[in-house]
């Protein structure tokens, strides 16, 4: 990004998602090459492959041997990730049951509404 002439970095926040979205619609696993192309940025190839080896020890991503490197894929959807962030908050609670009170009050009426059909969807198939 360029700004009055100057280069600005972007967010790291903001590259690790555009990596994740072209790890979601990718068919393969790719390798950071692979990915620093589909980025559309000049980056270092250091910069993409600490980003992925981070996302990698953070079980965000799997990865395979290709030649000398690796080429990475991610481990879930969005959702799954997602998920997986809120059941990891709510094991580092001792008060579950309030967490999980105070997080159902905050939902929308759909979303509660939502949140009652899986569960019992869930209650259905056990």
């Amino acid at each position: 990004m360029v700004d009055n002439g100057r280069e600005v970095r972007r967010p790291h926040g903001e590259l690790v998602a555009d990596v994740l979205a072209i790890l979601w619609e990718a068919d393969e696993p790719l390798t950071p090459q692979q990915i620093n192309v589909a980025l559309g940025r000049d980056l270092a190839r250091t910069t993409v492959t600490t980003i992925l080896s981070r996302l990698h020890e953070k079980g965000t991503l799997v990865r395979s041997r290709v030649g000398r490197g690796f080429a990475y894929a991610a481990a879930d959807d969005a959702a799954g990730l997602a998920a997986g962030r809120m059941r990891r908050e709510l094991d580092r609670e001792p008060q579950r049951d309030l967490v999980l009170k105070r997080f159902v009050s905050s939902l929308s009426g759909d979303d509660e509404e939502a949140l009652r059909r899986l569960l019992l969807e869930s209650e259905d198939s056990a």
